[in-house]
């Protein structure tokens, strides 16, 4: 719909290829298979909701499911061809000389639209949330034609950012679509979707990828993960691509190493460490590390949560995390501490975001709130 700009990109990791420009997706065979099984029977429907783990392929399938429909979707009577339907492909690769995908690629196939945050004109800087808006327009290009007949897409990426205004647009679309319009649905956490938006989809499950697909997944986007670091990068993306890209373009083993050392094997957090990793976050032009080092936080807290409540051994994502865990997080009654300790965590860093705190004094506020926890574990052991 739109040509290809410098502007920022919400779905994009800085530095390396976006959704659209992946050709191949790893570890959601399934996913896809559950797609071109309801092609081939007969059964397409006008709303797909793709739902799994930040970073899993979720845009990525989405882009390809578009790129198939649009170069081969099936045609009504008296459309292309006559109205013969075209037969269902084994497969949603595209051809090495696909012209919709090169299109899609250059963000210039007009049958294709893409919702999602924009850049705010008088910021320069991306919107928190899908507008109205944003949602008027694409209802706007779906009341064009297509000039040959064939199938259009719009992809939602993603669904659950949209607000209260723009969800109940949507629903709209979806309660009446258009004819041979796909309405792709992205969603990182689609319980936060309209029930009635969930009802009118189809859904297909996104998992987290393997070792094996996600290292595969990672050579194709040109990510060199260190192999001293890749059992800790395994460890701390959780089986997204997407957050494994983040942290490694950011140093997240090395930052998560630093944040493991701050809690001294759950003696206490280390003050002076405490106040250079908050310069180092909230300084001038650091938000990504600031970002970087809230998410490796809630992933450190956790996962020793997750220690204590099962007792499970995943492994070391950083020096010294075993000795930590051993310390404060091996007991049932250590879990509900850290388990609230995330719910709290995830809240003070809304609400910091929400009213533009302080980005050096909300990291102390973190880690003394995690140091009074650690506490708390230490005695309940």
């Amino acid at each position: 719909m739109t040509a290809e700009t410098d502007a920022p990109e919400p779905d994009r990791v800085p530095g390396y290829p976006h959704p659209r420009e992946t050709r191949r997706l790893f570890g959601q065979g399934a996913a896809e298979a559950a797609f071109l099984a309801a092609w081939t029977e007969g059964r397409l429907h006008h709303g797909w909701l793709l739902r799994g783990p930040r970073g899993t392929g979720k845009a990525t399938l989405a882009y390809r499911v578009a790129r198939a429909l649009i170069a081969g979707g099936p045609v009504e009577a008296g459309g292309l061809f006559g109205g013969i339907p075209a037969p269902p492909p084994a497969t949603l690769d595209a051809p090495g000389n696909c012209p919709v995908a090169a299109r899609i690629r250059a963000r210039s196939e007009p049958r294709l639209a893409v919702l999602r945050r924009e850049v705010n004109e008088r910021t320069g800087r991306l919107r928190s949330q899908i507008s109205v808006e944003d949602v008027r327009a694409v209802r706007r290009f779906l009341q064009l034609s297509a000039a040959d007949g064939g199938w259009r897409a719009v992809i939602v990426d993603a669904a659950d950012e949209m607000n209260v205004s723009a969800a109940n647009a949507l629903l709209k679309v979806l309660e009446e679509p258009p004819p041979r319009t796909a309405l792709l649905l992205v969603a990182h956490a689609p319980a936060a979707l309209l029930p009635t938006i969930r009802s009118r989809c189809r859904t297909l499950e996104l998992r987290p990828l393997g070792a094996d697909d996600l290292t595969a997944a990672l050579d194709q986007c040109g990510a060199a993960i260190a192999p001293d670091e890749a059992e800790a990068m395994t460890l701390l993306c959780g089986g997204s691509v997407g957050e494994a890209l983040r942290l490694d373009a950011g140093g997240g083993v090395a930052l998560y190493g630093r944040i493991v050392a701050l809690m001294q094997e759950g003696r206490g957090i280390d003050r002076a460490a405490m106040v250079a990793l908050a310069e180092t976050a909230g300084g001038r032009g650091a938000e990504a590390v600031y970002e970087l080092v809230g998410r490796l936080t809630l992933t450190l807290t956790g996962r020793l949560a997750r220690r204590a409540a099962t007792g499970t051994d995943d492994g070391e994502a950083g020096p010294g995390e075993a000795a930590l865990m051993a310390h404060v997080a091996r007991a049932p009654a250590q879990a509900a501490l850290w388990a609230e300790a995330v719910a709290r965590i995830a809240a003070t860093t809304r609400h910091a975001r929400a009213v533009n705190l302080d980005p050096a004094q909300t990291i102390i506020d973190t880690f003394l709130e995690l140091d009074a926890t650690l506490a708390k574990a230490r005695n309940a052991a």
